[in-house]
């Protein structure tokens, strides 16, 4: 009897506030805002040097998320969905009435001391940087569509995190107030497109296993993230140690906080 009371607890829809709820669960426990990377760019505690190899590193992953995106509307049938979903693409890409979230990323990498032409380049890009991200793409194309959705939730947590962020990059690095277009962009931007992708996923998993797919496919983006961080606290900060061709800070940049 027990078994059977638990197999059909477990087989029950959640409601739509448990399936937020859950994915909320998620982001606490495993977003990248708890990791000592994060933590040590928070307190000031990171030097110049880092914080380029941040930027550099970072922006191999802005690159990618149009691409990411391209990928999603590819696979919908839903010419409602591809409409509201192709905005992101714009508003990474930008187009001939605005620029583009990578563009803003190119400014933040050229605030840190980094030629646009370096950043741009990938030219230094840790390796695990590029696994960790191109896993991201292999995610949202191999995996089904509703998975590739829930995938970009990270957006729920996201705004927090960037508001943080540029409260601390302000205070403890005042040189890169030049740079900070990206995340001001953000705070509007995430919370528009993790409403639209939380209600798409809340009407589409039309079952429990559905459900725990979409949670199951957001916490493998955690762990994307989380991943990248691990890298470039590895190479960076301890015990540092760069791969061979990986960007080295040069000057004093490694000391200039």
């Amino acid at each position: 009897m027990a078994t059977q009371t638990f197999t059909t607890r477990e087989s029950q829809l959640l409601t739509r506030d448990e399936l937020r709820a859950r994915l909320q669960q998620v982001g606490q426990e495993r977003y990248h805002h708890r990791h000592p990377f994060h933590l040590l760019m928070h307190e000031g505690r990171l030097n110049r040097g880092q914080l380029q190899a941040w930027a550099l590193n970072r922006y191999y992953y802005q690159s990618r998320i149009p691409l990411k995106d391209a990928i999603i509307l590819s696979r919908s049938e839903d010419r409602d969905f591809r409409v509201a979903w192709r905005k992101r693409i714009v508003d990474h890409d930008g187009d001939q009435t605005h620029e583009g979230g990578i563009e803003r990323w190119l400014r933040l990498g050229e605030a840190t001391g980094l030629s646009r032409d370096l950043v741009r380049s990938g030219e230094g890009v840790l390796p695990a940087t590029r696994y960790a991200v191109d896993a991201y793409l292999d995610l949202v194309k191999n995996r089904t569509f509703l998975e590739a959705v829930a995938s970009s939730l990270t957006e729920l947590f996201s705004r927090d995190l960037i508001a943080l962020r540029m409260d601390a990059l302000r205070k403890h690095y005042p040189w890169l107030s030049g740079g900070l277009d990206y995340f001001t962009a953000r705070l509007t931007q995430a919370p528009e497109d993790a409403k639209f992708a939380f209600d798409y996923v809340a009407a589409n998993a039309e079952t429990r296993s559905q459900q725990e797919a979409t949670i199951a496919a957001l916490r493998r983006k955690c762990d994307i993230l989380w991943a990248q961080l691990d890298a470039l606290h590895f190479a960076y900060v301890e015990p540092g140690w760069p791969p061979p061709g990986a960007f080295v800070p040069q000057g004093d940049a490694r000391g200039t906080a």
